[in-house]
């Protein structure tokens, strides 16, 4: 047998192997017994249908049923559609996220910015531009600090200050500016809402009164409380700020006693005297004329 020959043979008989084995293991396969798929339990969580802001009243539109894992369900998550129907939102929430008490204020609170108030806190409102709005960029949710400058108008000199530090944005903006805006978008707004203590509101109330504030923003991850000591117009242009030193004291001036006037002779000017040729005949003489 030539060379030819025995190469068609292997080729055949290694194709016939490899039928067979296949047909093998394809039985095999099949006379394997099938598994039931095993079905998945659910229960039914309120979501949210589309995005919703902070201070909305939900409605029967805004709201609906989904179906979530039983072994994953949301803790404070909601079953029933009526549970959260005519109730206010206290924080903002995504397109089919589901609604938690957390989110929520209670009921008889109503709805609108003054539930998303906690206890012992107040809302305070500034007026901004885009410079002390930070171009915009003072958004609901971010944190910021509070400078005011304070001018002295009898000493010349003015200076800058941290007042309140760490604070968060509850609102900038209009209702309508903040609908319209979208994340990361600068909000052109004209009034800043803050979230602040008693004390720190007063503080600002003043600083807004007496001077002229200014907002900087923050990194939300950095939480450390702002301590500087401020900076004054001296120190701006490199230059010590000093006290002035108090006024000495002047001595009173007392008056020298006057002197008595002694009192002089009075001095009689001396009479003038003219001397006099006389001639008379043959002879000439001199007389002394007063």
């Amino acid at each position: 047998m030539d060379r030819n020959k025995r190469t068609a043979v292997v080729l055949i008989v290694a194709v016939l192997l490899a039928t067979v084995a296949s047909l093998g293991m394809y039985r095999a396969v099949s006379r394997m017994p099938k598994r039931d798929s095993v079905a998945m339990k659910t229960v039914d969580v309120v979501v949210a249908q589309h995005a919703l802001k902070l201070g909305a009243r939900l409605t029967n539109d805004d709201v609906k049923l989904a179906k979530w894992p039983a072994d994953t369900q949301v803790p404070g998550a909601f079953a029933k559609l009526e549970d959260v129907v005519d109730r206010g939102l206290i924080s903002d929430v995504g397109e089919n996220e589901p609604l938690t008490g957390a989110r929520l204020a209670p009921r008889e609170s109503g709805a609108g910015l003054p539930p998303s108030i906690p206890a012992g806190m107040r809302a305070v409102s500034v007026k901004v531009n885009e410079v002390i709005g930070v171009a915009g960029f003072v958004v609901p949710g971010t944190r910021v600090d509070v400078m005011v400058t304070l001018s002295n108008r009898q000493q010349q000199d003015s200076i800058t200050r941290v007042v309140v530090s760490n604070v968060q944005v509850l609102t900038a903006g209009t209702r309508y500016d903040q609908e319209n805006a979208k994340d990361g978008k600068p909000i052109p707004s004209t009034v800043v809402t803050l979230l602040v203590a008693p004390d720190d509101g007063e503080r600002i109330a003043l600083a807004a009164s007496e001077g002229q504030i200014m907002l900087t923003l923050r990194n939300p991850l950095d939480t450390a409380p702002t301590a500087t000591t401020g900076v004054r117009t001296a120190g701006l242009l490199g230059q010590t700020a000093e006290a002035p030193a108090p006024a000495k004291p002047r001595a009173p001036r007392v008056s020298a006693p006057a002197k008595p006037v002694q009192s002089e002779p009075a001095t009689v000017p001396a009479a003038k005297t003219y001397t006099v040729e006389a001639i008379r005949a043959a002879k000439r003489t001199e007389e002394i004329v007063r």
